[in-house]
């Protein structure tokens, strides 16, 4: 499988992860800031949360890295919890934004 193949079946993946107070999973929210995957099948996730505050903080990026370990060709994975740069509504995509009535 390459790169880009093993990149969509992630995203499609995280797309199937909501957060709880949020009716819009984290890939639209914009909470996947990359996606890194070197020549061995080793994965990187950079995450954030909506805050630091968040309540899902202890249980959404173990739920992240439980998904992603499902898919079949993955080397090793490391999910990273990042808050730079800061979160925003900004960040989420155009259908997320219209779902939640921001457009």
């Amino acid at each position: 499988m390459d790169k880009q193949e093993l990149e969509e079946q992630i995203i499609t993946k995280l797309q199937s992860i909501y957060d709880p107070e949020i009716p819009v999973n984290i890939f639209e929210l914009g909470l996947i800031y990359a996606i890194r995957i070197d020549d061995n099948a080793n994965v990187e996730v950079d995450m954030t949360l909506t805050s630091p505050a968040c309540p899902v903080a202890e249980s959404l990026p173990p739920q992240v890295e439980m998904k992603v370990r499902t898919i079949s060709g993955i080397n090793d994975l490391k999910v990273n919890l990042v808050w730079s740069p800061q979160w925003d509504k900004d960040m989420m995509s155009e259908a997320a934004k219209l779902q939640l009535g921001f457009l």
